[in-house]
């Protein structure tokens, strides 16, 4: 599977926004205490069970204040890690480590939590042939962190904005006027470039889009009695996508089911973070003293 990469250009203003938050002026307890040019090693500790997800958010945080800082890995991005886990050691002047200490591990922690949560999810569904896939449902700003999170832990992405694809939702319809119609409309927009994935809650919507040519059909909210007659009145015809409500206790109905995707806002908006620690800091005398 090729995973994502997160490029500093496309991170480090959301960072730097975090960073300005936590310290708006100095970081006074840290100040007090160290002094800017002693040397400490620390350990980044796991204190849950899951998949990691964020190492190289989290170590930018350190390297946004303190170019020199480094680390030690012992884990990768999409690692299953066990409570007491060494994750990694990071090595550099101790007010700097300090000072972004919780900015880093607030990154990290919301990123693992994700992707464990997306883990569990296709573990529970069972499927290999049915893609789960993310939503909108992300947090402002956060976006790029939490579907990457999502795609290392073996889920997909659905459009990553409304720039990316097409999808002609409840709303959409009404303010056309039907389906056909606002299939029409946008087929104007964007003649060929783009997919057409259309929202449908009963039968009739979906003959209506099938009639439309659509590429794909999410079918919402629909119980699975229903799933299985849209299934084979599509009969092929489009892609399919269900959607509404999947949670990890109720995600493995859809196993064995002739469907292409299933969409959960879950997975980014209710994901538990995993919990981890710096512990550990001693003094060191070198740079290179491991």
């Amino acid at each position: 599977m090729n995973l994502p990469k997160l490029n500093n250009f496309q991170i480090d203003d959301v960072i730097k926004s975090a960073l300005k938050e936590d310290v708006t002026s100095w970081d006074i307890s840290t100040n007090a205490i160290y002094d800017d040019d002693k040397l400490a090693k620390i350990a980044l500790i796991s204190k849950d069970n899951g998949i990691i997800s964020g190492l190289d958010v989290f170590k930018r945080c350190f390297k946004i204040l303190d170019d020199e800082i480094f680390f030690v890995d012992y884990k990768k991005d999409g690692d299953s890690i066990d409570k007491g886990d060494l994750v990694l050691e990071i090595v550099g002047r101790a007010s700097s480590i300090l000072t972004a200490e919780r900015v880093a591990l607030n990154f990290l922690q919301r990123m693992s939590g994700i992707a464990s949560l997306t883990k569990n999810m296709i573990d529970a569904l069972d499927d290999d042939n049915i893609a789960l896939v993310d939503t909108r449902k992300t947090t402002p700003n956060l976006r790029i962190f939490e579907k990457y999170s999502v795609r290392i832990a073996g889920g997909n992405n659905h459009r990553y904005n409304l720039s990316d694809g097409i999808m002609l939702k409840d709303n959409h319809i009404d303010a056309a006027g039907s389906i056909k119609r606002a299939v029409s409309l946008v087929r104007e927009a964007e003649p060929f470039i783009k997919k057409i994935e259309v929202e449908v809650e009963n039968l009739d919507m979906l003959r209506e889009a099938l009639d439309s040519k659509v590429d794909i059909i999410m079918l919402d909210n629909m119980d699975i009695d229903t799933i299985k007659e849209a299934i084979n009145i599509i009969d092929g015809r489009a892609l399919i996508e269900c959607s509404g409500n999947v949670e990890i206790d109720n995600i493995s109905r859809f196993k064995n089911l002739k469907i292409d995707f299933i969409s959960s806002g879950s997975l980014t908006h209710s994901a538990k973070s995993l919990d981890f620690s710096l512990k550990n800091l001693r003094y060191i005398d070198e740079w290179n003293s491991i």
